[in-house]
């Protein structure tokens, strides 16, 4: 979700759901630790239950950067071995790192020591032409050595040679059953799934039949008003949905707060474009928001004519 789960992203998708948790965008070590970035690790506590995930390959520089998220406030840091992208092959870490069990070992047993956040693992069944069979329960008994005790396992391979990070999110089958085997080898570790989950059914599917947590991306940030306005309800067992409404309501005072310090409105609202996905009103929403959001001067007025075009398109869909 590089580029995607920002800090506007994450307090918007708060507003939805009070019980899920939220992940930030991948942040290196190296920009941590050596270049200073702290205002990466910014964000709003509102935002939690929220989990800062690191990427690197040094042990020792990532202990320091886990230290730091802890300081900014981060209570949970997941070490990404997951990510196939040309940035995170080029720097030796992300899926790569599953080829090195005993290096991951050592690298969350130094986050582990470095501060008391809990730290948790994503990584893919495997890469390349490792054996998903052999390679994956090598991997997990690595973290288990490390005192590992939480992993989110993408149910697919990353083919690291041949296909784009785009295509590593859609082509390699995926093997559910794999994961579910895993979860029933190692009994100590609390195993989440993710990969092509698109419904909150198939979530609580997947919780249903043993497995510890679920994780949803591209399907959450592109139509979050299925996925997140209903799963304090599906998942959590609330007694009813959150609305669109009330989460734009509380969404006000904080895009106010942000123009104030010069943020532009676009870089707020892009990541509410798929609030009313499938809905009428859905296409003018979007519309009223890419075309106006990114002018100068932009303001909350432009939410209000985008909202105010939902409203009129759900009247005239109700119409008879």
């Amino acid at each position: 979700m590089m580029d995607w789960t920002d800090r506007h992203c994450r307090f918007f998708h708060r507003q939805l759901s009070q019980h899920v948790q939220l992940y930030t965008e991948m942040v290196t070590a190296p920009a941590l630790v050596r270049g200073g970035a702290v205002h990466l690790l910014q964000h709003d506590p509102a935002e939690h239950p929220v989990v800062l995930q690191l990427g690197g390959s040094d042990p020792v520089e990532l202990g320091q950067a886990a230290r730091m998220g802890w300081e900014a406030g981060y209570s949970e840091i997941n070490l990404n071995c997951g990510c196939p992208s040309d940035r995170v092959q080029s720097g030796c870490f992300g899926a790569v790192l599953m080829t090195e069990p005993a290096r991951v070992g050592e690298i969350c047993a130094q986050m582990r020591a470095a501060c008391p956040a809990e730290i948790t693992v994503k990584c893919r069944i495997g890469v390349d032409d490792q054996d998903p069979q052999e390679a994956l329960p090598r991997f997990l008994e690595a973290l288990v050595q490390a005192g590992i005790g939480h992993v989110i396992i993408h149910a697919r391979k990353a083919w690291l040679q041949g296909l784009s990070p785009k295509d590593n999110r859609e082509i390699p089958p995926l093997d559910y059953p794999l994961v579910r085997a895993m979860k029933a080898a190692f009994p100590q570790l609390r195993i989440s799934i993710n990969g092509g989950i698109s419904s909150l059914e198939q979530a609580r599917a997947f919780l249903d039949q043993g497995l510890d947590g679920v994780m949803i991306g591209r399907a959450a940030y592109q139509r979050p008003g299925d996925i997140l306005l209903a799963a304090d309800r599906v998942i959590y067992g609330a007694s009813h949905d959150n609305t669109a409404e009330t989460a734009l309501d509380a969404m006000r005072p904080y895009i106010a707060a942000q123009l104030a310090q010069g943020v532009r409105l676009a870089s707020v609202t892009r990541h509410m474009l798929g609030l009313f996905a499938g809905q009428p009103g859905a296409r003018q929403w979007r519309r009223i928001l890419s075309e106006q959001a990114h002018r100068a001067g932009a303001g909350l007025d432009v939410l209000d004519q985008a909202q105010a075009a939902v409203a009129q398109a759900r009247v005239e869909f109700a119409a008879p």
